[in-house]
């Protein structure tokens, strides 16, 4: 079925995201430890703290893809509705939309999907819409051709 295949999709795109910031968290951490076995001083210090900065960064990083993961995860039970929810593949008169998370564009048969935030400027315009509403958003007008 098309939703289960734009499901693993975005699930195979955070566990991609997920492993590559654990990867560089791993790199810090040894950079943190190398940094820690050098007497440079102030030079010591700061690189220190850039490491400090950028594992910071990074934390914030793997909380959000773990959310993300975790509302993915809630979608997996969700059913089809006649209006717009998250978890909903949409159909438009341009594009195809799956709100579920920001992910990369899919392609299946030859047509392209959009995995988007239901919190992204598009999906709050989606939400709640039924089949031949039509949305504007970024001066684009679209009608809502189906509904899965």
């Amino acid at each position: 079925m098309l939703k289960d295949e734009l499901y693993k999709h975005c699930h195979s795109y955070l566990q991609k995201k997920l492993k590559e910031f654990k990867t560089r968290n791993n790199a810090l951490v040894e950079a943190l430890h190398s940094e820690s076995k050098s007497s440079a001083g102030d030079k010591h210090e700061t690189g220190r703290a850039m490491i400090q900065l950028e594992r910071e960064k990074l934390g914030v990083q793997l909380a959000k893809a773990e959310a993300d993961f975790t509302k993915l995860v809630r979608l997996k039970k969700k059913s089809s509705s006649k209006q717009i929810t998250t978890g909903t593949l949409v159909i438009t008169n341009k594009n195809h939309y799956y709100i579920a998370i920001a992910a990369e564009k899919c392609t299946i048969d030859n047509n392209d999907y959009y995995c988007i935030s239901p919190q992204s400027p598009l999906g709050i315009a989606l939400l709640g819409k039924k089949v031949g509403d039509c949305i504007a958003v970024n001066h684009n007008q679209f009608t809502i051709t189906a509904i899965l």
